[in-house]
């Protein structure tokens, strides 16, 4: 089992900044992806931003591009989402996932509210 605990979150206004943190406990060895996904109300869970822990290699959602940064420090176990130029459409619940595809694992999450 892995054991992920967010944190980070809070409320900022539009064009703000937030780091999120997640730390990953327990059978590290595999996890081979990470990743941050987010749920609005009403909205289904989508995904923000993932990472290979061999690679680094990194994927981000459309709507994140140029202003989210996704990183991880692999001897903490840690994986980050800095998040800059946030906007009120990205309030929302953020998780952290992890597993051998991405998503085995999840976090309680976090809450990120953006004001205009």
């Amino acid at each position: 089992q892995v054991q992920l605990v967010e944190s980070g979150g809070g409320s900022v206004q539009a064009g703000g900044s937030l780091r999120l943190s997640c730390a990953a406990s327990g059978y590290t060895y595999s996890i081979f992806c990470m990743g941050w996904f987010r749920q609005a109300p009403g909205k289904e869970r989508e995904g923000v931003a993932t990472i290979s822990t061999a690679s680094g290699n990194t994927y981000y959602a459309d709507s994140v591009k140029g202003r989210f940064t996704i990183s991880q420090d692999n001897a903490k176990n840690t994986l980050y989402l800095q998040m800059n130029s946030l906007k009120p459409e990205d309030t929302a619940m953020y998780y952290c996932a992890a597993g051998m595809t991405c998503n085995n694992y999840w976090g309680q999450g976090t809450q990120v509210t953006v004001s205009s």
